[in-house]
């Protein structure tokens, strides 16, 4: 069990220790853990941050044998402001570490990391740290550990590790890419528009050709070609080398999967237990696996369809699945025609896809659905503005001007290492057939899912994809939601496939995006924690019934 916690009962609103604590001291400022369910964490960005910067990692070769207890070259101080705050009410410590620019001139330009710090407090059970990724690419995972606690997160998985939180390179307080993309612009979501016929294809075409080229003018610091999965996986086990651990666990979530099984590929003796959690299907995301996000929403949307055919009496979308998804159709043909305070169809197919992450969203999906159907422009408005559409876009399709999207880091970081992690067809026709055939094979969202990227228009990878290896050891859990919208089964079953017998592959009766800690199945929850503490994965594949 957790010690130490804060004494107070009004700690500091930042979450951040006083200026000048000791490191020791600051270990036993420790976060108070939520009881009887999961606390809100403040999004307040705040002005100004103090961060430690450490000395530079030591860099390894790819593969080669790990050093006998390496030195720790981190010095842990105050998280930046608003990470602080974003934390509140737990207390996080932070740090920075050095890393090449570019490993194959490890002794050239140097990148800054910043790390995250959720200590374990009980020395006799802690037994090393665990490295945690959000998902993105382009997301920050600073603050992953106090959701992970927020969210029920175990006792015996917090002794036993110190949890890793980072942003990888390119994001946030890390040395960071932009784009410069504003919030009026064309581009304004990782997940292409829908297209409505062979025309929006040519035209998006423009928009994400504009999109390439702007990020190649906005380059400054020669970052771009850099930020790839293959040079995150390195990072990582230059960041175990820096914390002085022998060996990092690590946890992974939807593109984490991808950066994961990178990292166990090309660090088989340093990478620890691994738990991948709603996956890809590979060490990156390629036009195969984009194509397979309207897969994923035609085997979800069915789930949400029920929910709201129970409720048709309350939000009117239909009285059996069927007519909710005939409803879908209709709503989205005429917001084509007539949009909504610039909510158009394509716009609305996006909202009702990012509704289908999670069961918790369904009201306010079928809440923004009801209004737009309605041509309810003020309260669609409140509703889209409402975060409903987090991970998914940015406000960009209704807004004006030229102010900074304030998601240009993370679209440019998503845009960047996905298209540097592989090739990408360069013919626009390839992609007005990829979309014609999806609209007919996947009618809810494959007009939108192979529609056309910047990746069409971006530079050759420097390096070849990371492959998948089955050689080394057997530390692999995969788990995967049967439905999900974005990473559907097909990706878990993948990646246990190319993992071969050092993985084990965990299927969870299930609809949403994530399992571990941040789903609700008991199954999947003791598997995942008994492998992260105990270190026991299944004999055998496990297939966990719903609940």
């Amino acid at each position: 069990m957790r010690r130490n916690h804060v004494s107070s009962p009004h700690p500091d609103p930042t979450g951040a220790p006083s200026q000048g604590t000791s490191d020791d001291a600051q270990q036993r400022v420790r976060p108070r853990r939520a009881r009887g369910g999961g606390v809100a964490l403040l999004a307040v960005a705040l002005a100004g941050a103090l961060a430690v910067p450490a000395a530079a990692a030591a860099v390894r070769p790819d593969g080669a044998e790990p050093d006998d207890a390496p030195a720790a070259q981190v010095e842990w101080g105050e998280c930046p402001a608003d990470v602080a705050a974003e934390a509140a009410p737990y207390v996080l410590t932070c740090a920075k570490v050095t890393v090449p620019l570019d490993y194959a001139d490890p002794d050239g330009e140097q990148i800054a990391l910043q790390l995250s710090r959720l200590a374990s407090d009980n020395p006799a059970e802690r037994r090393g740290v665990l490295l945690l990724n959000p998902g993105g690419p382009g997301g920050s995972g600073l603050t992953q550990s106090t959701l992970l606690m927020s969210r029920g997160l175990p006792d015996s998985v917090l002794d036993a590790y110190d949890l890793i939180g980072m942003d990888t390179r390119g994001v946030g307080h890390s040395t960071r890419i932009d784009c410069g993309f504003t919030a009026g612009g064309g581009y304004f979501s990782n997940v292409p528009p829908y297209a409505v016929d062979d025309a929006a294809v040519v035209k998006h075409a423009k928009v994400v050709k504009a999109a390439a080229e702007q990020c190649a003018a906005h380059d400054e610091n020669g970052l771009l070609r850099h930020v790839s999965t293959a040079n995150m996986a390195r990072d990582l086990d230059s960041i175990r080398a820096a914390l002085g651990e022998e060996k990092a666990s690590y946890l992974g979530y939807s593109y984490g999967s991808a950066l994961g099984a990178a990292y166990a590929s090309m660090f088989p003796e340093t990478a620890d237990r691994v738990v991948l959690d709603s996956n890809v299907g590979d060490t990156h995301l390629n036009q195969e696996g984009l194509r397979r996000f309207a897969q994923g929403m035609e085997q979800t949307f069915p789930d949400f369809a029920k929910w709201a055919a129970k409720r048709d009496t309350a939000y009117g979308l239909g009285r059996t699945p069927a007519q909710v998804r005939a409803t879908y159709f209709e709503t989205a043909e005429e917001l084509d025609r007539n949009p909504v305070l610039g909510v158009n169809g394509a716009l609305f197919r996006q909202v009702v896809f990012g509704g289908l992450y999670s069961p918790l969203s369904y009201g306010r999906t079928a809440q923004t659905w009801q209004s737009l159907r309605d041509g309810d422009a003020a309260a669609a408005r409140s509703l889209l503005d409402s975060n409903l559409l987090d991970g998914v876009l940015s406000d960009g399709a209704a807004a004006a001007g030229d102010e900074a999207s304030p998601l240009s880091n993370a679209l440019s970081v998503f845009a960047a290492s996905t298209c540097n992690d592989s090739e990408w067809p360069e013919d626009v026709r390839s992609y007005r057939r990829a979309v014609a055939e999806d609209r007919e094979k996947f009618q809810l969202f494959g007009a939108a899912s192979a529609n056309i990227l910047p990746c069409a228009y971006w530079s050759e990878p420097v390096e070849p994809p990371v492959q998948i290896s089955a050689e080394g050891p057997r530390n692999v859990l995969i788990l995967q939601n049967r439905r999900d919208p974005v990473t559907p089964l097909a990706g878990g079953r993948r990646l246990h496939e190319k993992f071969g017998d050092r993985s084990r592959l965990v299927t969870v009766d299930g609809s949403g995006h994530g399992v571990y800690a941040l789903g609700d199945n008991a199954c999947a929850l003791n598997i995942g924690t008994t492998y992260l503490v105990e270190g026991k994965l299944p004999r055998r594949d496990v297939a966990c019934p719903a609940g």
